[in-house]
């Protein structure tokens, strides 16, 4: 290997491991980890650009920006790891992506451990669905074996062979068997050896109080909007005993009703004038690009 390759080698798994321990630091601190969601790699600059300490990779997100499909199941492991590298790849803060089921039996399992590791995420969440996996905010989910679900997750553990990628144990049982079970599953998951620990599906405050008074271990809450737990601040997260919250699908639902205002207006009147208080101009957009910095170098080597 070449010099030149071998440094850059080092400097990637450098940056794997102090993600991954950014989050576990922040995790760990007493301040809650607020993580929007982002769906594509120009939303995830600006999660970071409005100063979050972390990012969230929505599944949904993914699937929606990618090939504008509802999460059915539809990305395969390939897309969504690269999804992750690309998002890595402009951004300096921890990600913690969706990783789904795992993407079949315990050696695609494996494998999608070990892509994610190399793309640089500092975490990955595993869901205890059967497939066709399905969103966790829908009906129809079909839940895996308590048991064998553990076994996947210690898989998953195993593969990570040293590196100090985060595993999140999610749990999709809130809307098939209720929210006591939910938290019993939660509870086992722990037992793994797991970083965290994930009840999806929540869409009431009552539900989010219960899981976070009843488990004593660290714990994340996603609030989705349009549910009653979009009222909740990330205070009030914090007050109820969780340490990491996202929120999946703001950033996707604010860009599809900003795009949606933006070609009505368009459509009904022939000009978009009316909608410029409400759209980005060209220089703010090209600062979150950091275009600067590439003009930089193409004035300096070009």
């Amino acid at each position: 290997m070449k010099a030149e390759q071998l440094f850059n080698f080092v400097d990637i798994m450098t940056s794997i491991i102090s993600a991954a321990q950014t989050l576990r630091s922040a995790i760990n601190a007493p301040e809650i980890v607020s993580a929007p969601g982002a769906y594509d790699t120009i939303s995830a600059r600006l999660i970071q650009e409005a100063g979050f300490p972390a990012i969230y990779m929505s599944g949904f997100g993914a699937t929606v920006s990618r090939l504008g499909l509802p999460d059915l199941g539809f990305m395969t492991q390939s897309e969504m790891a690269g999804h992750a590298r690309d998002m890595v790849r402009v951004t300096d803060i921890p990600i913690i992506a969706d990783a789904d089921t795992g993407y079949g039996g315990v050696n695609n399992l494996h494998r999608t451990v070990r892509e994610y590791v190399q793309s640089g995420v500092a975490a990955i969440h595993l869901e205890d669905q059967l497939l066709p996996k399905r969103c966790g905010q829908l009906g129809g989910v079909r839940l895996a074996d308590v048991e064998q679900n553990m076994r996947h997750l210690q898989v998953a553990l195993n593969a990570r062979e040293g590196d100090d990628l985060l595993i999140v144990a999610r749990t999709d049982a809130l809307g098939v068997e209720g929210c006591e079970a939910a938290i019993e599953r939660a509870k086992r998951y722990a037992d793994t050896g797991v970083d965290l620990v994930f009840v999806d599906g929540v869409k009431s405050i009552a539900d989010a109080e219960a899981i976070g008074r009843q488990i004593d271990f660290p714990t994340v809450l996603s609030i989705v909007d349009g549910n009653e737990t979009a009222k909740l601040t990330v205070k009030d997260a914090q007050q109820m005993g969780f340490d990491v919250v996202i929120h999946a699908l703001s950033c996707l639902l604010s860009a599809t009703n900003g795009v949606r205002q933006t070609l009505q207006t368009l459509r009904a009147s022939g000009g978009t004038s009316a909608r410029a208080g409400d759209m980005d101009t060209y220089g703010e957009i090209s600062k979150t690009l950091d275009l600067a910095r590439y003009e930089e170098i193409d004035q300096t080597f070009g």
